[in-house]
């Protein structure tokens, strides 16, 4: 069992996110609506992944991401967005993010991504 952070400005995302994951035997340690909380959180935390949205008030995906990789280095984050935003994306897995899913979320892509990203975890 992993203990994930949720990422999102829209709680009903995150509200999906949280009931795939729980579904799936996933403790949530904490949920976040923006960059700043969740650096925060990640801190008082340290959960073994993080689902990080791009686009949010306050403070961005991208720079939480940079901003987490400089507190953990080893960190696991996964980003969520929107189809047709490849080079976010792109943007994302270059600040440090290991993987993506696409909103809205399919239960077997999210699982599939979040079990490929905690297995690289304990290699």
């Amino acid at each position: 069992m992993a203990k994930i952070l949720i990422v999102d400005d829209a709680k009903f995302m995150r509200n999906n996110l949280t009931v795939i994951l729980e579904k799936n035997q996933h403790a949530i340690v904490g949920e976040a609506e923006n960059g700043k909380d969740a650096i925060a959180l990640y801190k008082q935390h340290q959960p073994d992944l993080v689902t990080m949205d791009i686009t949010m008030p306050v403070m961005n995906g991208i720079d939480a991401i940079k901003e987490i990789k400089l507190i953990d280095p080893d960190s696991k984050i996964i980003v969520c967005s929107a189809m047709g935003q490849q080079k976010v994306v792109v943007e994302a897995i270059e600040a440090g993010a290991q993987d993506f899913i696409v909103k809205p979320f399919d239960e077997n892509r999210v699982m599939e991504t979040v079990n490929n990203v905690l297995t690289k975890l304990i290699d």
